[in-house]
């Protein structure tokens, strides 16, 4: 019996230790990425920013106000929604509804993809998403420290 309870403490462990490297096994654009998709869902988190996103994602991706609230719908943080359009737009054909449902349906699973397997499986480089997004973090907080959205600054206003 005592054999038997080693066994199981060992498998634990040692199951423990392959999850432990499976999470740290994450790359470095995958890290940048989820930090840059929570900064810019953070700067959304009030009225003023979310405005203020919502104008830079549409500006910066050329989409509606319509394809921005569908994936809203779909629980995704203003960040993971400008990670969509970045694969979207890379992908044949750009930001279409198909490109979006695909890369959709490979973040919500089954089984649940990280960006980086869903950008190799779609034969897409992550850091150029990454700098997709985080130039597009950059001038939303220039946008906020100025008092202007992007909608305001094509207008001229």
């Amino acid at each position: 019996m005592k054999g038997l309870t080693n066994n199981i403490t060992g498998m634990l462990l040692l199951s423990l230790v392959l999850v432990g490297t499976a999470w740290s096994a994450e790359s470095k654009e995958e890290q940048d990425i989820r930090k840059q998709a929570a900064e810019i869902s953070d700067t959304a988190g009030t009225s003023h920013g979310m405005t203020i996103v919502t104008d830079r994602i549409k500006t910066e991706f050329s989409v509606t106000d319509d394809q921005i609230k569908a994936l809203r719908e779909k629980q995704l943080g203003y960040g993971e929604i400008a990670i969509v359009f970045s694969m979207a737009q890379k992908m044949p054909g750009g930001i279409t509804d198909e490109n979006v449902t695909s890369i959709m349906t490979m973040r919500q699973g089954p089984p649940v993809m990280g960006w980086g397997k869903i950008a190799k499986d779609l034969g897409l480089n992550l850091g150029s998403v990454v700098s997709d997004v985080k130039r597009m973090d950059a001038e939303t907080h220039r946008e906020m420290k100025g008092g202007h959205s992007a909608g305001a600054k094509e207008r001229g206003d």
